[in-house]
C-alpha cells in the first residue's frame, strides 16, 4: 500500500470527524502516542472542514429541518459480515432507492454544500477496493450510515474501532444502549441522506448492522419501517469480523490492537448481545414488516433474493430496478473474497466459546 492510498483509506474510513466529537472521544478513551499519525490525520482533517460545516448549517439548517422523509424505509440489519453490505449494494442499485453513499458518509456535515467537489475528489483519490475486505467501492457506492454518524457523534459502534482496546465498553454504551445524542444525530443524518440522494426517488434505504439492537429506536420514528434481517452461520461471521476489526484497527485505530484471542472473545460476546437484543425486540415489529433472508440464499441467487424483498414489501418499480441490479450482480461476480483464517490458538478459542 502506497502512502497516498493509505492516507486516502484513512480519510474515507475515519477522516473529517468534527472536533467536538473527537474531543468527546478523548474524554472517554485515551489514545496511544504510538498511533499519532492516525490521530493527526483524523484531527487535522476535521479542523480543516469545520468552518464549512458551520457554513452548511447556517445555509441549509432550515431546509434540513423541513425534510419530509418516507414513512416506511427499508432497514437492512443483521450481524456484521452476514451479507448486509452486498444486499445494500444490490438494493442501492435500484434507481428508486435513496441511501447513504460514500460521498455523504465521508463528511456528512459538509456533503450537501460540497457535493460536486467531494464526488469529484473521491473519484480521483479513493482506492478501488475497501481496505478491510477488498470489496470494490466508489464515491457512489452505498455505505453503512454508522460510518457517517461517526463524524457527528462518538456514540457509535465505530468508537470501538477507533479505540480497539475498549471495544466492549463502546459496544455496550453505543450499541446495546442508545443515547439521546445518537438518536438526534441519526435523525439528522437520515435527513441529510434524503437531501443528498433522494431527488426524484420514492424509497429510503438504511443499512446498519448495529440497528439490529436498535429496533425500538427505529420504530419510534418510523413505525412503518420494513426490516430485512440477514442471517449467517455465527462461526463464519464472527471469524470474518475478527479479521475486519484487525484491519480496521490497524487503519484507523488510536490504540494498539488487543491480542487476537481477546478479539475473538469480545466478538463472540458482542454477537450474542446484538442478536439477543434483536430477538427481544422482534415482537415489536408489526406483522409483515420483517423479512428474514439467509446469507447462503443471497449468495447463491442474489437476483431472486432482491426480488423476494420487492415482492414481500410490495415495492414498486421492479421493471426499472431489475436491469441495474443485474448489472451490479455481474460486477460482483468478479469479486474474490479474501481468505479468512485465524491463528490456531484464536481458532481453538472460538470453537470453545461456540460450543459453550
Amino acid at each position: 500500500m502506497t502512502p497516498g492510498s493509505l492516507l486516502s483509506d484513512r480519510l474515507v474510513a475515519a477522516g473529517f470527524i468534527r472536533p467536538a466529537v473527537l474531543m468527546r472521544g478523548l474524554q472517554l478513551s485515551r489514545p496511544s502516542l504510538g498511533r499519532w499519525p492516525v490521530s493527526l490525520v483524523i484531527g487535522l482533517s476535521g479542523l480543516l472542514v469545520e468552518p464549512l460545516a458551520w457554513l452548511q448549517s447556517c445555509l441549509l439548517s432550515r431546509r434540513i429541518r423541513r425534510v419530509q422523509l418516507p414513512e416506511a424505509p427499508i432497514v437492512v440489519i443483521g450481524h456484521w459480515r452476514s451479507g448486509t453490505t452486498y444486499l445494500h449494494q444490490l438494493l442501492g442499485a435500484d434507481p428508486g432507492m435513496a441511501t447513504a453513499r460514500n460521498a455523504l458518509t465521508v463528511a456528512p456535515h459538509v456533503a450537501l454544500l460540497l457535493k460536486p467537489c467531494l464526488t469529484w475528489l473521491l473519484a480521483r483519490v479513493m482506492t478501488r477496493i475497501r481496505p478491510i475486505d477488498a470489496v470494490p467501492w466508489s464515491p457512489h457506492d452505498p455505505q453503512e450510515d454508522e460510518l457517517g454518524l461517526a463524524r457527528l457523534t462518538m456514540d457509535t459502534n465505530m468508537a470501538g474501532m477507533a479505540f480497539p482496546r475498549q471495544y466492549s465498553f463502546h459496544f455496550h454504551r453505543s450499541v446495546e444502549h442508545t443515547t439521546r445524542r445518537y438518536e438526534r444525530q441519526w435523525l439528522q443524518f437520515t435527513r441529510l441522506t434524503w437531501l443528498h440522494d433522494g431527488a426524484r426517488k420514492a424509497e429510503l434505504l438504511i443499512k446498519n448492522s448495529a440497528h439490529s439492537a436498535r429496533v425500538p429506536m427505529v420504530l419510534r420514528h418510523f413505525p412503518k419501517a420494513r426490516f430485512v434481517l440477514l442471517r449467517r452461520d455465527p462461526e463464519a461471521s464472527i471469524r470474518s469480523l475478527v479479521q475486519v476489526k484487525q484491519r480496521l484497527g490497524t487503519l484507523v485505530g488510536l490504540q494498539p490492537l488487543p491480542d487476537v484471542i481477546t478479539q475473538v472473545e469480545e466478538t463472540v460476546a458482542a454477537h450474542r448481545a446484538l442478536m439477543g437484543a434483536f430477538e427481544k425486540s422482534r415482537a415489536a415489529i408489526p406483522e409483515g414488516q420483517l423479512l428474514e433472508l439467509n446469507y447462503s440464499d443471497l449468495v447463491s441467487d442474489p437476483l431472486a433474493a432482491v426480488q423476494r424483498i420487492h415482492n414481500h414489501f410490495g415495492l414498486p418499480g421492479w421493471q426499472r430496478a431489475e436491469a441495474p441490479i443485474r448489472e451490479r450482480i455481474a460486477q460482483a461476480s468478479h469479486y474474490q473474497a479474501d481468505p479468512v483464517q485465524l491463528p490456531a490458538a484464536a481458532e481453538q478459542r472460538l470453537q470453545q466459546l461456540l460450543e459453550a
